[in-house]
């Protein structure tokens, strides 16, 4: 049987399911999902799968767990089902909102959520008006006001999601991120900590040397938190020609990075076509046990994705 390896992305793990958001996983899916991957899978640190990849010593359907951002439920929820299930998984840190900052994504949903009235008025700001009065129109609200924002230059992405905020009425909500505390307490567990750059900008929307900056920073502040080499990296939101580009390759390889991860569908094989600075992740979202195990099947039979020459 051929080897590759499945490497998933995982963002949250709620202790409860939000109304707002009915597909994210929470705890208790997240618990059948990691007995499914322990069951059927070969479960492996992220580090150690990809020397096994470099030395051809990897199992058949190996897997490992990620997970993006760093978000405090990481350690609150996800940590003691990791820790009960005997698994390991790799913690990318967006370094810039540990100890209570919030990304913009998370400030448009606070938003959103917390707004009065049946329409949120944002005609002003050049982002329509959006009806907010049942729970489907919110969310059909976030999901347009996201994707209107998300590809806009940084600076001004910031600027309308503080500009959102203040029209909804709604002041930041409870720190969704982690601590620092809890970022040394997953390293403590022998948890994988990987760095997500600083800031989480989306590179390709940055001048070559922002984007380098915000690399190295995000590298230089995690190991200083932890006093400890970090050698892996997530690209933020991942796509490969879309949100980073050969010269992002190029830039985390000069900075040391042994390994990359991007989300693009796909699994990791040994031989000639490895990029271990570009591999692929994907997100298998189906609840049910079998559709997560066929989902998980599917992707090990996806083809490499077109990737940009890291040069």
């Amino acid at each position: 049987m051929t080897a590759t390896l499945s490497i998933l992305i995982y963002h949250r793990v709620l202790a409860r399911p939000d109304p707002l958001f009915p597909h994210e996983v929470e705890a208790r899916l997240f618990a059948r999902q990691l007995g499914l991957i322990q069951r059927f899978y070969a479960p492996l640190p992220l580090a150690e799968a990809v020397q096994r990849l470099q030395d051809g010593s990897l199992p058949p359907r190996a897997a490992c767990i990620t997970f993006d951002d760093g978000y405090a439920d990481n350690a609150q929820v996800a940590l003691p089902l990791l820790q009960r299930h005997g698994l390991h998984a790799t913690f990318f840190i967006a370094t810039g909102y540990l100890d209570g900052g919030q990304m913009w994504n998370d400030t448009v949903i606070d938003a959103v959520r917390h707004a009065a009235g049946p329409v949120l008025d944002l005609r002003e700001h050049g982002l329509g008006s959006l009806p907010i009065a049942s729970l489907a129109q919110r969310q059909a609200a976030i999901a347009t006001l996201l994707g209107q924002l998300k590809y806009l230059p940084f600076a001004r992405r910031q600027q309308l999601a503080m500009l959102i905020r203040r029209q909804a009425g709604a002041t930041a909500g409870p720190g969704a991120m982690l601590s620092t505390a809890q970022l040394r307490q997953l390293q403590a567990a022998g948890m994988g900590l990987g760095a997500h750059t600083a800031s989480h900008p989306i590179l390709s929307t940055l001048p070559e040397r922002a984007a380098q900056l915000d690399i190295a920073n995000g590298k230089r502040q995690l190991e200083s938190l932890i006093q400890a080499p970090v050698t892996l990296f997530a690209y933020p939101n991942g796509k490969a020609g879309r949100d980073y580009g050969a010269r992002h390759v190029a830039m985390v390889k000069r900075l040391g990075f042994k390994a990359a991860v991007a989300t693009d569908w796909g699994v990791a094989r040994p031989g000639a076509g490895l990029d271990l600075l570009q591999l692929p992740r994907f997100t298998p979202w189906d609840r049910g046990r079998l559709a997560f195990l066929w989902r998980m099947r599917q992707n090990r039979r996806q083809a490499h994705p077109a990737r940009p020459d890291a040069g």
